[in-house]
């Protein structure tokens, strides 16, 4: 059976083609398209289909697909967040001519890799004493906050997705009440993505520098300006050494508390004893940050919670392609019909 596996996201889509006879870290051939570049969905796998027959110079076709898609699926259909894309796995299936297409949360496809993840592909942040088959909770800080989590039954886990990224960000202590404030005065709605991900570390520069409690050095000024996008901008000044801008720091060791925050508020509302994995694009790029006191101690000040708190282990995924992985993975799975 040959399985067609993709990761959509609203830049890049990343794509395999796998077979039931290999192990899906062995694709037969693999490839990383422009998502805006294509009307839908249907054009981009064509695409790829076209240069997968070239390179293995025979006529292939899957007989599945499972595509990794950021959204809530509901009944097999999905809009695509940041994309103008609507999917339904029937209309799939008819275009692209397979037998069936499974259409899976992005963060739920990234957390089903999670128990197929080697080693050197996980790196622990903080040590715990993880429960055999206990849930599984994920959080992914990219460009937005995305939050899934593993359940196990039969020695065997399932994925569940989640939009838990868009609930209500809740300030535990001065400082965040004024971040808070900060927000409100310019959304509607102020969320844990919006402090914890990708377009969430701006905001937090942008409140600390209206403080006035922190410089901002003028060539720092001009390159955020100048930045398409601020963040790297912001994470390159902290991580700078020896000499890292007081304000980029400062806004990093916030973003490090907040994410540690809502890990842990996530890790007790599905109750995860066999811990919290932190994906994404950002984490690898601040493990020193994470590292940190700052990330374990808020991580379990929860009261009393705390104890519990204190035997989850949490790991940062490294493997960029996790939520590829996972999709070939759950694709292939026959349990799921």
């Amino acid at each position: 059976m040959l399985l067609l596996a993709a990761d959509i996201g609203a830049t890049k889509t990343n794509l395999a083609l796998v077979s039931s006879d290999a192990s899906p870290r062995e694709p037969l051939c693999e490839q990383t398209l422009p998502s805006g570049d294509y009307a839908d969905l249907a054009d981009l796998v064509l695409d790829f289909m076209a240069h997968s027959r070239t390179r293995l110079g025979s006529r292939v076709a899957p007989d599945r697909a499972c595509f990794g898609v950021p959204g809530p699926v509901i009944a097999g259909s999905v809009e695509i967040t940041n994309l103008p894309w609507v999917l339904a796995e029937d209309g799939l299936a008819r275009d692209l001519r397979v037998e069936r297409v499974t259409l899976l949360n992005d963060l739920a496809a990234t957390a089903y890799a999670i128990p197929f993840l080697t080693p050197d592909e996980l790196y622990q942040i903080k040590p715990g004493e993880p429960e055999p088959c206990g849930t599984i909770a994920v959080l992914a800080p990219g460009t937005g906050l995305g939050e899934a989590f593993l359940t196990c039954a039969g020695g065997c886990y399932q994925p569940h997705g989640s939009e838990g990224g868009h609930t209500d960000f809740s300030p535990t202590d001065i400082e965040q009440i004024g971040l808070l404030e900060y927000l409100l005065e310019r959304f509607d709605h102020a969320s844990y993505e919006r402090v914890c991900s990708g377009i969430g570390l701006p905001h937090i520069y942008g409140y600390l520098r209206q403080t006035g409690e922190y410089e901002e050095p003028p060539e720092l000024a001009t390159a955020l300006q100048k930045a398409e996008d601020p963040t790297p901008t912001i994470t390159e000044c902290a991580m700078r050494q020896p000499d890292p801008a007081p304000i980029c720091v400062a806004a990093l060791e916030m973003f490090t508390d907040l994410l540690a925050a809502e890990a842990a508020n996530l890790a007790l509302k599905v109750f995860a004893t066999g811990g919290v994995y932190l994906g994404g694009g950002i984490p690898p790029r601040i493990l020193p940050y994470l590292e940190s006191t700052v990330f374990s101690e808020s991580f379990v000040d929860k009261g009393r919670m705390s104890e519990l708190l204190g035997r989850i282990p949490v790991h940062v995924i490294l493997n960029p392609k996790a939520a590829l992985l996972g999709a070939a993975c759950y694709g292939l799975n026959a349990e799921h019909p």
